[in-house]
This record gives structure tokens, sequence and C-alpha cells, in this order.
């Protein structure tokens, strides 16, 4: 970002602070296209994705005197995207599938081989896990947090989140073998 980039962002910010609306609205211009592709990572549709945009729009803008402009806006907003896609899963009361996993079975550290595959393609699949699955693949996966991370986020066991991405990554490699 060069500095009148980041310059005009800092004035966006403050202007936002003290209720500019012009600033508000050109902020969600800015940002509302990446946060809808976070957004839709974790949801199961579209409609529940811009549910997901709307509410961490409302948060974002809500809290935004407490951005410390200490780190990246944009890293600051993804969190609250993630965090009110998160909260939209557990107001559906979201269970996820605890089993044990067989030894025998893709270790967790397989990686998956998309090939040639573009990320639209990959993104298509990734969709269409199941929604634990899904959740725990993208924090951990896409996102960067650990397990430990993602059980205290999730409130649930780090085996679970150990599981539930073992059963994505399988997933997604039996769904890849007929792509290739």
């Amino acid at each position: 970002m060069s500095t009148s980039e980041s310059h005009d962002e800092i004035s966006l910010i403050k202007a936002c602070s003290n209720g500019d609306s012009k600033a508000f609205r050109k902020i969600y211009e800015i940002h509302s296209g990446t946060m809808y592709s976070i957004c839709l990572r974790y949801m199961n549709n579209e409609d529940e994705a811009k549910d997901a945009l709307q509410e961490g729009f409302i948060k974002v803008f809500k809290n935004i005197s407490k951005f410390k402009f200490t780190g990246s806006f944009e890293g600051w907003m993804k969190r609250i995207f993630v965090n009110s896609s998160i909260e939209l899963i557990r107001k559906r009361k979201m269970h996820l599938d605890v089993s044990e996993l067989n030894s025998n079975e893709l270790p967790l550290t397989a990686k998956i081989e998309t090939g040639s595959m573009d990320a639209e393609k990959m993104m298509t699949l990734v969709q269409q896990l199941p929604e634990g699955y899904r959740t725990v693949f993208n924090l951990f996966i896409v996102d960067g947090y650990s397990h430990k991370e993602i059980s205290d986020y999730l409130e649930i066991s780090e085996s679970t989140s150990k599981t539930q991405l073992f059963k994505a990554r399988k997933q997604l490699q039996e769904w890849l073998k007929d792509w290739f």
C-alpha cells in the first residue's frame, strides 16, 4: 500500500468513526468484495454469505473507533467477518459430527493435490463440504488458525477440530479424483 493510499484509508477510518456516511460507503465499496469472499467460504450459499456480510459491516462500523492503527485495517476487518460467519453458523445451532479417526486412513498432514484446478473450482468444492468440515477447513487451511484456536473459537475439542479437518481433506481428495 502506498503512503497516499495508507493516508487515504486512515482518513476514511477517522471520518467513519465520526459518523461520516460517505466514508462508510467508501470503506464498503473498497472492502465488500474481499469480505464477501470470506463470508462465502464459511456459509452454505450466497444468501447466507450476504447475511454474514451485512452483520460484519454492522460490527465494523459499530466498532471502527476501536481500530488502533497498529495493524492492517483489512486484517482487522477480516477477523470481524470470520467471527460474523461463525456466529451465524452457531445461531443455526451447528453440531459438529464427532467420530474417531481410523488410523489406516489418509494422514492429517496429507496435502490436497489440485493439479491444474483453478481457485474458483476449488472454492466450489469447498463450499459443498458439510458445514462443520468446511468451517474447520477454512479456519485451519485458509485463515491459518491452530486446532487449539479453532477449538476455542467453535467451542469444540481439539480432536473434533482435527477430525473435521481430516474428513474435509478426505472428502476433497475423493471429489478431486473425479476431476482428473
